[in-house]
């Protein structure tokens, strides 16, 4: 009786959902799963790309992982793990995004039916992490590297790599030509680490093929007075001056006050602004500069000085590309006028202003220093050329891991079907069920090689078989074979150049596995209602202070007679 007459415990908040046990856990297997069905399609040269239209009226085109899953606006808290884990992809090296996502939710699925058996959760945990660890052994040990070949060599290794990212773009028909075309791009920047040294410029109009890269800086013409168009647009050798101060003539601020005894002295303030600004330019001139950029305005007066006297000027410069040009050139963006030794003066082999479809570009070419570059993209409508930069991104984050890391390995699912062998042939010698989890993990990493095929529209079981048949050879001599995209066959990736940087696959199956073992260690889910309620009050005490103010207001007008 003493037991039934117990008070409840009330510890949580009114309205907090709390859901705990298996059953929270396979909820949130399933939401991860969800995930990873929508960037399922994506992958490879034959996947398909999403259209996603946001609340604003932008619509995305892409087939990038990444892009997709922050586009997406995932509120479930569980399936928000390979959204952040397709980010860490994607800023560490660039490539292998819907990879990252494809194989945390396999990890998954094959963890839920041990789970529903009641397997506790830290045992494939563990299984997993030894896995992992295996298989970035392994990819390690069959890595090849690409160190000590001449440059010509290692641009056309490079080359390769580029051109297995962007084979699954939307770029992917022109992928020879934007591959060499990014592997001179990150060369040129040499071992400088900031990605703004390679400008890409999106002008619509014209095809892909019409895209050029500049040994140096390119940006739009910038706004420009009267006097512009008589200025010379072409340079040889130039001397170049970057300011960030303003050659305008400035009026004095209306609220400002002067007082004059004698109506001649405002004509010597007038004269003294006019003497400012000439002052100034006067210097520039004297500087021996022939270009002249100024991230703030240059005003119409000084266009016509400097055209009267062959100089070429361009002011409102983006802060970026000045910073870029001055990269470049090996000039410095100068606050003062003063002063001004060679030293801060940049120079180029050639300066022009280009016409490019219906955009003026100022190209500078030939640049001494070298470490920037600019990649000018062309295409049809608006979308193409955002997702072909995307793809550009991709390719150059790649190329540049491949040129640190300098150790690739074959693509087209061949390391996956490698690393699936090793670690079934590994489950073998283990007692107890970690031989089964291990043996599940391997299973999943077949995901990439199946996918490929699916999303190509071949018959995925025939060509794993097939795979599997090859990857058991003794001699080991099958491990570089991956799908054949083309035929529907299998074929060695490696021969054919299907390469990616091992950095890749070792951050994809790292990040996977970490994904996989957080989701599979959460146990409760606790909600707070605060969030909820707090809005309801927040809508209700509105209403109440507009709706109900009005009213009581209006009853009590009028008095009666």
């Amino acid at each position: 009786m003493a037991a039934m007459m117990q008070p409840q415990i009330i510890l949580l908040k009114e309205g907090t959902d709390t859901s705990q046990g298996k059953a929270q856990l396979l909820s949130n297997i399933n939401a991860c799963t969800a995930v990873a069905d929508v960037v399922r399609t994506t992958l490879g040269p034959r996947g398909m790309d999403k259209l996603i239209h946001d609340d604003k009226g932008n619509v995305t085109i892409s087939n990038d992982g990444a892009t997709i899953m922050k586009l997406l606006d995932i509120i479930h808290p569980a399936a928000k793990i390979l959204v952040d884990i397709a980010k860490s992809q994607d800023s560490e090296v660039g490539d292998g995004t819907t990879t990252v996502v494809l194989l945390a939710g396999e990890f998954l699925k094959e963890a839920k039916p041990f789970v529903e058996d009641g397997v506790h959760p830290q045992n494939l945990i563990r299984s997993y992490r030894t896995a992992c660890n295996l298989a970035i052994e392994k990819v390690k040990e069959l890595a090849s590297s690409i160190e000590g070949k001449s440059l010509d060599e290692k641009k056309s290794l490079l080359a390769k790599c580029a051109a297995t990212t962007l084979s699954s773009k939307l770029i992917g028909g022109e992928k020879e030509f934007f591959a060499s075309m990014v592997v001179d791009a990150v060369i040129a920047i040499g071992n400088d680490d900031r990605l703004n040294m390679i400008g890409i410029k999106k002008v619509p109009g014209g095809t892909m093929r019409d895209s050029f890269l500049v040994n140096g800086v390119a940006f739009k013409k910038t706004f420009s007075y009267a006097g512009f168009e008589q200025q010379p647009k072409k340079f040889v050798n130039p001397k170049i001056l970057l300011l960030n101060i303003e050659l305008e003539l400035k009026s004095e601020k209306e609220n400002a006050e002067i007082r004059l005894s004698d109506p001649s002295q405002y004509q010597s303030i007038v004269d003294a602004e006019w003497n400012i600004i000439y002052d100034k330019l006067d210097k520039c001139a004297q500087s021996g500069a022939k270009i002249v950029l100024s991230r703030l305005a240059i005003g119409d007066l000084g266009t016509q000085y400097f055209a009267d006297r062959d100089i070429f000027c361009a002011g409102r410069v983006s802060e970026e590309d000045l910073q870029r040009v001055a990269a470049a050139t090996g000039g410095t963006v100068q606050t003062t006028i003063n002063n001004v030794i060679d030293e801060v003066l940049g120079t180029c082999e050639i300066f022009e202003e280009k016409q490019v479809g219906n955009e003026r570009f100022n190209i500078f070419n030939g640049c001494p220093s070298g470490t920037t570059a600019t990649i000018v993209l062309r295409g049809g409508a608006d979308q193409f050329i955002e997702e072909a930069e995307r793809s550009l991104h991709d390719a150059i984050m790649i190329v540049r891991r491949a040129m640190k890391n300098s150790t690739v390995v074959a693509g087209g699912g061949a390391i996956d079907m490698e690393i699936s062998r090793y670690l079934r042939q590994h489950a073998r010698t283990i007692a107890g069920k970690s031989q089964l989890f291990i043996n599940s993990y391997a299973k999943a990493l077949e995901v990439i090689p199946r996918q490929l095929c699916d999303n190509a529209g071949y018959d995925a079981t025939d060509v794993l078989n097939k795979l599997r048949q090859k990857h058991a050879l003794p001699s080991g001599e099958g491990a570089p074979y991956g799908v054949d995209i083309n035929t529907g066959g299998i074929v060695d990736s490696f021969s054919n150049f299907v390469w990616e940087p091992a950095v890749v696959k070792i951050n994809a199956i790292n990040a996977a596995t970490e994904a996989a073992c957080l989701i599979l260690s959460v146990d409760e889910t606790v909600k707070n209602p605060k969030s909820e309620s707090a809005q309801g009050e927040a809508t209700a005490s509105a209403m109440g202070g507009r709706g109900g103010g009005g009213f009581r207001g209006r009853g009590r007008g009028m008095r009666r007679r």
